[in-house]
């Protein structure tokens, strides 16, 4: 019902503007389409902002067009997100002189977040600037985190665990001990109030030093309280303790279900983390349960598919239960999607039918895989599985391996299937 004269007004064209915003949720080609019919029609501003809009959701989708329309776009009206997904729709075509030039375009601040500087690291070193690259990279290289360990290693060094902090001295672990909102916190978790202890956990530690934390950190450790030994380790500055960052409580009742399921334990601890911080009775918003966080529906598929005897839905939350309806399903996604650690992480979050649709249709590394993810949740998720597991392989004194190399490639489509067809 578009009036003739519909650009002759602000209001007609705001609303023509929304109605094209509102056909691309539903079908970005056919909005690109009626756009092209009308473009020349809008002020170059409108137009402009037009295609930015319709650019990032074709990106998000990962189709070939998005690079064409943000080209009819303005860099400079872009938003934080709209940037971040020009970059990554350059990356899925390794177009590496789009990639440096996009992310060139970054208001500064944005820019200097460590995803863009190992990406214009690695558009450089890709055009041939291998020096100012290994500027790039040097300036995240050794954080803790994905993309420092991927900047790392692109310089060729090996991710190590840090010194580990002195040890805590008597006095330390006394303070912490004695501490009456800590005292209060401890209190309130054996009487089962997890939020409030949780609250008033994170209430006292606000603002506190290294040592503090450590201290607090293991007297969380002591009192099986994993998730605040984790999460209170993780956040030193300078004196670090990755024993208690990365805990592996359960290992003995744990293992035994890994390795006969051809698991790798490094991985799937760093899963585990990432899913309940090892709290066994944790229960998401959306349903989850246990140290997996298993979904009922899925548990219940899981157990049938392997026949577990006696299995009711009660049982869900018994940890042996957990991980071995966890792992095994984990194994089956892993075996639908061609042995890669990096779609089986994603699907495990997203689904396996949506982790295999993210493919491209050629081999594509997996690191872009990561990137181009288009649920933030996920891609953040994906992220720090991985880079878990290669600290537990760290602590589990197993053989070091890179992340890159546990990103690896990951293949097209073409070839395997199954993964649609799991819960």
């Amino acid at each position: 019902r578009l009036p003739a004269d519909f650009a002759a007004t602000r209001g007609g064209r705001e609303t023509a503007l929304l109605a094209l915003h509102l056909l691309g949720k539903r079908d970005v080609a056919a909005a690109a389409a009626r756009l092209g019919e009308i473009e020349a029609r809008l002020p170059t501003a409108d137009r402009a902002y037009a295609w930015g809009q319709l650019a990032q959701r074709a990106a998000r989708q990962h189709l070939p067009q998005a690079l064409d329309w943000f080209a009819k776009a303005d860099p400079a009206t872009f938003d934080d997100d709209q940037h971040a997904w020009r970059v990554r729709a350059a990356l899925r075509a390794r177009d590496w002189t789009l990639v440096r030039r996009a992310i060139g375009d970054m208001p500064d601040a944005l820019r200097e977040q460590a995803p863009w500087i190992y990406w214009q690291g690695r558009a450089l070193s890709a055009l041939g600037q291998v020096d100012t690259a290994r500027g790039m990279f040097a300036r995240i290289a050794g954080q803790a985190n994905y993309y420092g360990n991927l900047a790392t290693e692109a310089l060729g060094q090996r991710v190590s665990l840090p010194p580990p902090a002195a040890p805590l001295t008597a006095a330390e672990s006394a303070a912490a001990r004695d501490d009456p909102a800590l005292r209060r916190a401890l209190t309130l978790f054996r009487l089962g109030m997890r939020i409030e202890g949780t609250r008033e956990w994170i209430w006292r530690l606000r603002g506190a030093d290294d040592r503090t934390l450590l201290a607090a950190a293991e007297l969380a450790r002591r009192n099986a309280l994993w998730d605040r030994a984790i999460n209170t380790a993780d956040r030193t500055q300078n004196e670090h303790d990755f024993r208690l960052r990365y805990l592996a409580p359960f290992r003995d009742r744990v293992e035994p279900t890994l390795a006969e399921l051809g698991l790798d334990a490094s991985w799937v601890y760093g899963l585990m983390r990432q899913e309940s911080r090892f709290v066994i009775n944790a229960n998401s918003t959306v349903g989850a349960q246990g140290l997996m966080q298993l979904m009922p529906a899925t548990a219940r598929w899981v157990a049938k598919k392997i026949r577990l005897a006696d299995y009711h839905p009660g049982r869900i939350g018994e940890l042996e239960t957990n991980v071995r309806l966890g792992a095994n399903y984990l194994k089956l996604v892993l075996d639908s999607l061609g042995d890669q650690p990096v779609l089986a992480s994603a699907a495990y979050n997203a689904g396996p039918g949506r982790a295999r649709r993210w493919r491209a249709d050629t081999p594509l590394e997996g690191a872009i895989y990561v990137e181009t993810i288009p649920f933030s949740e996920t891609r953040d998720y994906v992220q720090k599985v991985m880079s878990n597991a290669m600290y537990y392989r760290l602590l589990f004194g197993g053989e070091p391996r890179s992340l890159t190399a546990r990103l690896g490639v990951v293949a097209t489509a073409d070839g395997d299937g199954g993964a649609d067809a799991l819960p």
